[in-house]
């Protein structure tokens, strides 16, 4: 009964899970969706939800929207915890903006704008456009062909995946959370087991995972140790040091010292580490998956200029997302994958956001 419940929910509300897994084998977004169906099969009077379309289509994201403001008018009360400065305007009534575990202030929805939002999450004016000048791209730099991966449960996780990757060009991997995106990047850096096919680049790749503190970087360690073991091999500790204070100057990553412990660092400020030393040994190939997960405006912004002077640099950059307007605003061209397949391939246009989604959500439509 329990089961068929779930089921009933999950299906009206478009939020598809196994029933049958274990919660640790789920992906970060396949858990955020557990979560997100264990209020509703609660039917909670209060619902806290915390960055909830990461683990959504654009569809379903307002499918879930219109259920939200359904409840609110019913009596019941919603907290919605976003990043997304479209999402705030459209569906809440009013808004509170922290920054540093202090309320900064709250408006009414209807009497403010994003850019205002922004200046009051940040403290300063933040830019809310990405400057993506057009470039032919280049020759091609990685090659994916009919790529075929197992996951956590040792079923199929990516089913014959195809791309290319040109120099001066991101390319977008859009997707819904768990269906293949971790482990078609965790291949290509070759930290995942090809079943069959083949991945081809010229070996200058640089891997910035989405699990910074469980992947990326060693908590542990401090800063100037977490900087060079992308070079302990190759530097004598003079170069070291030298590699360690350039990472710190150039991407503006703050520390009270080199020997400060990762773990004490701002998630802005690791992520520029763990992103600054990837790009310093000057890769031709850089795949970046949920670079910017969790981290506020000004990190987010500093993360994303990084990434877009890669592509202006000539540098190949996969670009992985759960955020469909990141992926808009960076990408030249969307690869979208549903259930591991690749679904199509299109360009990067705010206007072919609805096409996206139906991709996203498994449906064959035209991409040519």
């Amino acid at each position: 009964a329990i089961t068929a419940r779930i089921a009933q929910v999950s299906e009206a509300y478009g939020l598809k899970v196994d029933p049958g897994a274990r919660v640790d084998t789920l992906s970060v977004g396949e858990q955020q969706r557990v979560e997100i169906l264990r209020l509703l099969y609660r039917g909670a009077q209060v619902l806290i939800l915390d960055e909830p379309t990461a683990v959504l289509t654009p569809q379903e994201a307002e499918g879930l929207f219109a259920t939200l403001r359904a409840m609110a008018k019913s009596g019941k009360g919603v907290i919605i915890i976003t990043h997304k400065l479209h999402e705030v305007m459209a569906v809440a009534d009013r808004c509170t903006v922290l920054r540093r575990g202090k309320v900064i202030g709250s408006r009414a929805t209807a009497a403010t704008t994003p850019a205002e939002l922004t200046e009051m999450m940040v403290g300063r004016t933040v830019s809310l456009e990405r400057q993506k000048e057009a470039q032919a791209p280049g020759e091609v730099a990685l090659t994916v062909d009919g790529l075929w991966v197992k996951g956590e449960r040792g079923s199929a996780a990516v089913r014959g995946a195809n791309l290319e990757l040109r120099q001066g060009e991101i390319l977008g991997i859009a997707g819904v959370a768990g269906n293949g995106q971790r482990e078609l990047a965790e291949a290509i850096a070759g930290l995942r087991r090809i079943e069959q096919g083949s991945v081809t680049h010229d070996g200058r790749l640089a891997y910035i995972p989405e699990d910074r503190l469980g992947t990326g970087l060693v908590g542990n360690l401090d800063l100037a140790e977490n900087a060079y073991l992308r070079v302990y091999k190759s530097a004598k500790m003079n170069g070291r040091w030298a590699f360690v204070q350039a990472l710190m100057e150039r991407f503006d990553v703050r520390a009270a010292s080199a020997k400060t412990p990762i773990r004490l660092l701002s998630g802005g400020n690791q992520q520029k580490l763990l992103v600054g030393r990837e790009l310093l040994t000057d890769p031709s190939v850089i795949i970046a998956a949920q670079p910017v997960r969790g981290l506020d405006v000004a990190a987010t912004e500093a993360v994303h200029n990084l990434l877009l002077q890669a592509r202006t640099e000539r540098k190949a950059v996969l670009l992985i997302s759960e955020d469909l307007d990141e992926l808009i605003a960076l990408s030249d061209r969307i690869l979208v994958l549903c259930e591991g397949q690749v679904m199509g391939i299109v360009e990067a246009r705010p206007e072919l956001v609805p096409q996206i989604g139906l991709l996203m959500a498994g449906e064959q439509v035209a991409t040519a």
